[in-house]
């Protein structure tokens, strides 16, 4: 096998690992986000001044973690553009 081949597959098996650990880690954080939107709702004694806060962290939260996926995706096609110009066309066969 080329090393070029190998490469590639050691980036895609890379990309599948982070994408499916990045999913899992979103839907985590979006449960722990209900459940305290529930408790929120739930409490008197907070100040609206804080509930205001508290979604705004949200929100910025979310605006990290979706720039953090854009950049890693961009990564990684500049990776596959790479290793895409390393690879030799297949020869189709003619009868």
């Amino acid at each position: 096998m080329e090393p070029m081949v190998v490469a590639k597959q050691m980036m895609d098996l890379q990309k599948a690992t982070f994408d499916n650990s990045f999913q899992a880690m979103v839907l985590f954080q979006e449960q722990t986000e209900k459940m305290a939107d529930t408790l929120l709702e739930q409490t008197f004694w907070m100040p609206e001044e804080g509930r205001k806060a508290l979604s705004e962290w949200v929100k910025s939260y979310k605006k990290g973690r979706d720039d953090f996926k854009k950049v890693v995706d961009q990564n990684f096609k500049n990776a596959e553009a790479f290793f895409a110009v390393g690879e030799k066309p297949e020869k189709t066969k003619t009868k």
